[in-house]
């Protein structure tokens, strides 16, 4: 089926736009400070300042996994909520009895999975162990490695889920065959991943807009890892040619920044300027000084450039998230 993309053009706050000298977002009333949200697998590294988890290889994975980022993490989670009108899935699941997220992160997802689904049994996989000790009983959490063989059972999993984990995704024929083989006849598989394209309907954007600059960089650094950032038609193609049936695609935007009039859109813009706070330190200076091999000055001035873009009022960008979801066949080759 064709993509499900929403064309309609985001409308702008008419409060945003007065005063037009100022670029911070406290002339127009709102305030955007940052404020904190409140054994052998344990190998960091420490790197500009940050750190990064190492057990299964410093390649495996570019972002740090230390508190701020565990911080931003739940934050992007909430954001993903809102976007998503608090749909957890898009799946038509129905009463499932196990569940797996892959690169469950700290966990959060699974979480809200198992009191979603209290009679279902969830688990989180991830290749750091960040995920908290106290969480429901019908839920836990395993260090693994997606990109190896999976040690769970043929046809076990109701739904499997995975979000944004394209940038850890070295094989994705290995990881559609094990989604494949560990997911029960008739069971989901659902992916959720950011466009990384910068997108604006009123011209705002120039060329060299931090944000833009950032993300080319960053989709630079991932195509010379071999893990290009996927679009909607590779997820949904990648999906059908691993045998799922049903599959259907779906986009929601993200504006950056409180510059929307619409009110959802404008708590999202607002979330995902707070997330941007940490969020494009986290993304880039591995990615920049370990794979385009940029000296770490040049490296945080492009995240720098791409934060301060993103506080600027003046500039009205957005990007999307894409979701993809499809059904293993209830009968056939497994």
């Amino acid at each position: 089926m064709p993509p499900v993309t929403d064309n309609t053009k985001i409308e702008v706050d008419p409060t945003v736009l007065e005063k037009p000298q100022h670029d911070d977002y406290a002339s127009s009333g709102y305030d955007t400070s940052t404020q904190s949200l409140s054994s052998s697998v344990h190998q960091y590294i420490f790197e500009n300042g940050r750190r990064y988890h190492t057990y299964y290889g410093s390649d495996k994975y570019l972002m740090p996994t230390d508190e701020t980022e565990q911080d931003r993490l739940d934050l992007h989670h909430e954001v993903f909520r809102l976007a998503w009108n608090d749909h957890l899935h898009e799946a038509p699941i129905n009463g499932p009895h196990r569940i797996l997220d892959v690169g469950t992160g700290t966990g959060i997802w699974a979480v809200d999975m198992a009191e979603k689904y209290p009679m279902a049994e969830v688990i989180g996989t991830d290749l750091s162990p960040i995920q908290p000790i106290w969480v429901p009983p019908n839920c836990r959490f395993e260090v693994d490695d997606a990109m190896k063989e999976w040690t769970f059972k043929d046809n076990f999993f109701d739904f499997i889920h995975g979000r944004n984990i394209s940038a850890g995704v070295s094989d994705w024929d290995h990881l559609m065959s094990e989604m494949m083989r560990c997911a029960a006849p008739g069971g989901y598989i659902e992916l959720c991943e950011n466009s990384l394209t910068i997108h604006c309907d009123d011209g705002t954007m120039k060329d060299d807009h931090g944000m833009t600059v950032f993300a080319g960089h960053l989709r630079a650094a991932l195509r010379k890892m071999g893990r290009p950032v996927p679009d909607l038609a590779f997820l949904e193609s990648t999906l059908k040619k691993a045998g799922f049936e049903d599959v259907k695609v779906l986009t929601a935007k993200e504006p950056m920044g409180p510059w929307p009039k619409d009110p959802m859109l404008k708590r999202v813009g607002a979330m995902s300027l707070l997330n941007g706070e940490t969020g494009f330190e986290s993304y880039g200076m591995a990615a920049f000084t370990r794979i385009l091999g940029m000296d770490v000055k040049k490296a945080r001035a492009i995240c720098e450039g791409a934060r301060l873009a993103a506080r600027n009022k003046n500039y009205h960008v957005y990007s999307f998230y894409l979701r993809v979801y499809g059904r293993k066949p209830r009968t056939g080759n497994n």
